[in-house]
């Protein structure tokens, strides 16, 4: 029981005012629903961007094809070129066929291939296969006597090393 002087005790929970410099719940509700449409607008523009670049992607990837095949077009042309002279006179076929491997290796050099057939070199591990060995007094140690297969690029863009007989005479 409880006397005039002293307060009643409140009924049920009360919310307690906000202290000095404290937002209230209710201000604290609302950024927190901000922030979260804020979350929600990113991933969407995230997932949208995602999207976007599989489609880019996917267009350069097409549009590299495109180039790289039209490329080859006159090696092809060529190539046919030389089918339909196969009957006439063989040094010439012999001659359409080399010019038609010459504007191969343009076609790949072009492309960022630089074919290389080097003999007398050093051999390098990076650019060389090495297929065979032979001791060969006229050549300095560990050089690349004869190329068995020309290799096709430089530094990391290689498409093949090249496949070569090294000298394996030591000094």
């Amino acid at each position: 029981m409880t006397t005039d002087d002293e307060p009643a005790p409140p009924e049920g929970p009360t919310e307690a005012p906000p202290a000095e410099g404290r937002p209230d719940t209710g201000e604290l509700t609302a950024e927190l629903d901000e922030i979260r449409d804020r979350w929600r607008r990113s991933l969407a523009d995230l997932d949208n961007l995602r999207k976007r670049h599989a489609r880019e992607l996917q267009r350069e990837r097409s549009d590299e094809r495109a180039r790289t095949s039209a490329a080859w077009l006159p090696v092809v042309d060529n190539l046919e070129l030389a089918l339909q002279h196969a009957g006439s006179d063989p040094s010439a076929v012999l001659e359409g066929v080399k010019a038609v491997r010459d504007l191969a290796v343009e076609v790949l050099r072009g492309l960022g291939y630089p074919r290389h057939e080097e003999t007398g070199v050093p051999f390098d591990p990076t650019r060389h296969e090495v297929v065979g060995l032979v001791d060969d007094p006229e050549a300095g140690p560990n050089t690349v006597v004869r190329v068995q297969r020309p290799g096709y690029g430089e530094g990391d863009r290689q498409l093949r090393p090249a496949a070569v007989v090294v000298n394996k005479r030591q000094e």
